[in-house]
């Protein structure tokens, strides 16, 4: 039976993973910073969905704790089939008054951590010619909010790069770029998100599988919902003088604290 790791996987977008892996008979190494959390739905999902999982307790801000994973990404006797990059955060302050350690921190774990164990593990797939990464990437890459949307452009333009690369074989690199979803994401981020009108939530069950179907076809990008569609064309193709104030605009009304 073939193994899937994910990060970030005690809530959100990640646990969403981690339910439609399971189902799909997929045993699952969950990785993430709360033990007590991990080993929660470590056990729940054996026992809904009758496999079997590791549990990999790891700050991706500590580097240590990254090539845990990453060696963990490369034992042969246990072959990782699929990666899902998804752990993350935000900082709900400007750029210019945010702590600097909580900006390498961010760096971290949306840039450093998924380009680590992407280079850890695609010599691996390489081999076998076979394999899955989705790195959860967002809409945020194609405008300007801080620093949050440099990294995810990172991994946005990552990911189609190696997409492009590997597309003669059979693994497929994907990045997921959803907009606002249902998860513990803001509330985490103490940003203000009572304004945003509904129909520009998405639920993480539907982006998750969106994302997978996008992936198994070997598509580069996986953006969810037609209005993150209709919005990510504008943001990517639009005048970004204009592109830039909007995202600026974005980012502020988030703030608690501007």
């Amino acid at each position: 039976m073939a193994t899937a790791l994910v990060t970030g996987a005690t809530a959100g977008i990640g646990e969403a993973f981690t339910r439609l892996l399971a189902s799909k008979g997929f045993d699952l190494v969950l990785v993430a910073r709360d033990k007590k959390r991990l080993q929660e739905r470590a056990k729940a999902l054996e026992i809904k969905y009758k496999i079997k999982t590791e549990v990999l307790v790891a700050d991706l801000t500590d580097s240590k704790a990254v090539e845990k994973v990453a060696k963990r990404l490369i034992d042969n006797k246990s072959p990782i089939e699929v990666l899902i990059n998804n752990a993350g955060f935000g900082i709900n302050q400007s750029f210019l008054k945010s702590p600097l350690g909580l900006e390498l921190d961010l760096l971290d774990v949306l840039v450093k951590a998924p380009m680590q164990l992407m280079h850890a593990i695609l010599p691996t797939m390489k081999t076998r010619n076979s394999g899955t990464i989705i790195n959860v990437s967002s809409v945020a890459s194609w405008i300007t909010s801080g620093t949050y949307s440099a990294s995810k452009s990172y991994l946005t333009v990552l990911s189609e790069s190696m997409n492009t690369e590997l597309k003669a074989t059979n693994i497929k690199v994907t990045a997921l770029c959803p907009g606002f979803t249902h998860t513990e994401f803001h509330q985490r981020g103490g940003m203000k998100m009572h304004g945003l009108p509904n129909f520009l939530w998405l639920e993480a069950d539907r982006v998750v599988a969106d994302a997978w179907r996008a992936s198994q076809s070997g598509k580069p990008l996986s953006i969810p919902g037609w209005q993150y569609k209709i919005l990510s064309f504008i943001a990517r193709f639009g005048p970004r003088p204009i592109v830039r104030k909007q995202g600026l605009k974005v980012r502020k009304r988030q703030r608690t604290n501007n």
